[in-house]
């Protein structure tokens, strides 16, 4: 839950941020950002944790899986990436879009994500095995 307390401002990204997004318990931020990174901020501490950096273009989306371990993005550069918040390293990648991939969502079993993108479609992944399940357009 979110104090009341005074105004605070948190400085690390270097561009313009598209998207925030709590985890489902509350204690962490993610953000993304035209600086091409994700950052993780804590909530309780208000502070900068640590940045993501794997996309080659603007970050438009980042999510936290519903359980928090998983961390998902997409971005101007086409790619949506699969992020493990522990070891903070991108366990896949998926370059099926055509267009930029402008948004991003874990379903909430956490086992699926579904992003849409500029060339007019929604693409649906399995992440246990990375395989596309379907495909809107």
């Amino acid at each position: 839950m979110c104090r009341k307390a005074e105004s605070t401002s948190f400085h690390a990204h270097t561009g313009t941020v598209r998207s925030v997004n709590f985890s489902a318990d509350g204690q962490w931020l993610v953000t993304a950002s035209d600086d091409k990174t994700v950052k993780v901020w804590t909530v309780h501490r208000q502070k900068f944790l640590f940045s993501l950096i794997q996309h080659i273009n603007w970050v438009r989306c980042a999510k936290f899986s519903p359980d928090g371990r998983l961390i998902v993005s997409s971005s101007d550069d086409k790619t949506v990436k699969l992020w493990d918040k522990n070891s903070r390293e991108c366990v896949h990648s998926f370059y099926e879009h055509g267009g930029y991939a402008n948004h991003v969502e874990f379903h909430p079993s956490g086992t699926c994500i579904a992003a849409a993108s500029t060339d007019n479609s929604v693409k649906v992944w399995d992440i246990r095995t990375h395989r596309m399940l379907q495909h809107y357009q």
